[in-house]
């Protein structure tokens, strides 16, 4: 995707529409139009409503009980101001803080049906707008303004790029070598390719959207607008743009996350003033993660995570560096439920490979049952939680009976979430303490200039 409009005379373009998938696999919904609708049969529509699936038809039923349109793609049209709200969204899906919510967005509803008895609900919106959600739901609309402003034109490059990725359908979302005995590997990582039916969804396998709820601040549109059209890019390319919560104090590669390519801007960078060596040894690993280093993302001053970070997000007390413990049977019985392997009596927990921000992205498990290989680092932190570990930058720790037997399994760790790109939490530190947003996308992608598309 070549932008440079001086350079290769592409011409500008017109503000892109994205299908964000809300809401998937549902049997039934319930819908509030706060305003006028238009539904393209032509008929108008306002008020309450439940859609439920009847074979390969979504049914309409409005609060009366009259039923009002059958279809297997039923596209609502808003008028100018109108809004609509759906009923137990959730969030945070398979996370430790998931939960269900009442939202309301902007734009228009798509009821699209998967002809299996049950339906995607996505939302079409100009991206500006979709933005201004996305920036007051990944983090708060009361951060920093040169911090929505990275954010705007970092969530902006990684649509874009995601778009032009998923229309070239190139990249692999899973690698599976199945195996229990002598070691097999199971290798996943996870893109937002896979959805089929809209461009990307709205929870954090995407990027969060949760419509208009959460923008509580008129900071966000303006750090929206100000930054309109603008993108990161890598030699006249769109970049890119990954990001996650906290990284710990050094960012990670895109190829322990993904796929094993090296992507120049998607390198290790040390979230501080200070530079630091990346990790290559277990010694080395053991030292940074029980060590509290200099970093942005090292912050716990309540008013400063206050202003930066959602409520549900500030439930997660330790982030920078945390501990998760557990009896020897109960990891056992986790590792089966989310794996599907019974490891029998667990033995061991390898660290085989690591990225230079301590993250493993091949991990080694041993039990009396045999051995698996598992990566890469999502597919990790899945199986080691009931939800996810925060991170796979962790060193094990076992305590054993005085028969040698391992009672216990204690994972130290640091960071929050894949650690690539921008650290949204040091990012928006670095806006508290005076950076601007151009200097705070250099920092984190490194070799990258800002650019405006249209």
């Amino acid at each position: 995707m070549n932008f440079d409009r001086e350079e290769e005379g592409v011409p500008e373009r017109a503000q892109p529409v994205v299908a964000v998938g809300v809401m998937d696999l549902r049997r039934e919904v319930s819908v509030r139009l706060n305003g006028e609708f238009t539904c393209e049969e032509g008929d108008g529509l306002s008020g309450a409503f439940t859609a439920r699936t009847e074979g390969q038809a979504i049914l309409i039923t409005e609060g009366d009980g009259r039923e009002t349109v059958r279809s297997s793609r039923i596209r609502l049209e808003g008028r100018p101001g109108s809004t609509f709200t759906l009923l137990n969204v959730t969030i945070g899906k398979n996370f430790h803080w998931e939960r269900a919510e009442e939202q309301t967005f902007e734009g228009n509803l798509i009821l699209l049906s998967r002809g299996s008895g049950v339906m995607a609900v996505i939302n079409e919106i100009p991206i500006e707008e979709y933005l201004r959600s996305v920036i007051s739901s990944e983090m708060k609309a009361t951060a920093p303004m040169e911090f929505l402003k990275v954010h705007s034109i970092l969530s902006r490059s990684w649509l874009l790029a995601a778009l032009d990725r998923k229309q070239k359908k190139c990249g692999t979302s899973a690698k599976v070598s199945e195996g229990l005995q002598g070691a097999g590997e199971m290798v996943r990582w996870y893109e937002q390719e896979e959805h089929d039916l809209f461009d990307v969804c709205a929870d954090d396998h995407c990027q969060r959207y949760q419509g208009v709820t959460k923008i509580v601040s008129p900071d966000a549109a303006r750090a929206v607008k100000e930054t309109e059209g603008k993108v990161i890019a890598f030699r006249g390319v769109i970049c890119d743009a990954r990001y996650s919560k906290a990284c710990g104090g050094i960012t990670e590669t895109f190829r322990t996350a993904w796929e094993e390519k090296d992507v120049p801007y998607l390198i290790a960078v040390s979230d501080s003033e200070h530079v630091y060596p990346p990790i290559i040894t277990e010694e080395e690993a053991h030292r940074w993660i029980i060590s509290k280093p200099q970093a942005y993302c090292n912050v716990d001053d309540p008013a400063i995570l206050a202003g930066i970070l959602p409520d549900f997000d500030r439930e997660t007390k330790e982030f920078f560096r945390w501990k998760t413990e557990y009896e020897r049977d109960e990891l056992e019985a986790i590792m089966k439920e989310k794996s599907g392997i019974d490891f029998g009596v667990l033995r061991e927990i390898i660290p085989l490979r690591r990225g230079p921000s301590g993250r493993i992205s091949r991990l080694k498990i041993t039990g009396s049952g045999g051995s698996m290989i598992v990566g890469k680092e999502l597919e990790i932190r899945r199986w080691l939680s009931p939800t996810h570990l925060f991170s796979s930058a962790f060193i094990v720790e076992t305590i054993a009976s005085p028969a040698g037997e391992i009672e216990k399994f204690i994972f130290h760790g640091a960071g929050w979430g894949h650690g690539v790109g921008l650290c949204q939490i040091g990012a928006a530190v670095m806006a508290t303490t005076g950076f601007k947003a151009e200097e705070i996308l250099s920092h984190y992608f490194p070799g990258t200039e800002v650019r405006k598309i249209y």
